[in-house]
């Protein structure tokens, strides 16, 4: 549905060192830094997939990076342990709890989520479900 998702940092070594900590567990690889041509920042995308990506880099405009009201990026996990791993990597790394791993039937029967937000207010959902990652 999406090719790459990107958000701008304002402490870009330390949102770097974040992502890296949450999308290992997701099985997400980072890409080489020259990979996208953008301004300074880093991507990730699944081994041996092109889309979609992933990329937290200093704005392109300049101006500070801010968090989106509303905004939330989810990330498909393969499993509910990975929906776990992920949210408590976030935990480890400075995130803000916003809804502890667990099953959210209200969404669907099989909907497994996990929610926080980025050490810079970027709210952020881990979600295993069936079909999740096509």
């Amino acid at each position: 549905m999406f090719s790459h998702i990107q958000l701008g940092a304002r402490d870009l070594a330390s949102m770097i060192a974040f992502y890296e900590a949450i999308l290992t567990p997701l099985g997400m690889q980072r890409m080489p830094d020259e990979a996208d041509g953008g301004p300074a920042g880093a991507g990730w995308q699944r081994p041996g997939k092109r889309w979609p990506q992933f990329f937290v880099q200093k704005p392109f405009n300049g101006l500070p990076a801010t968090w989106g009201n509303g905004v939330q990026v989810s990330f498909a996990a393969a499993s509910q342990q990975q929906v776990s791993a992920a949210w408590e990597a976030a935990m480890a790394s400075g995130a803000t709890d916003e809804g502890a791993p667990g099953l959210r039937p209200h969404y669907s029967p099989d909907y497994f989520g996990a929610y926080c937000r980025d050490p810079e207010g970027n709210k952020l959902c881990f979600v295993h479900a069936d079909g999740v990652l096509g």
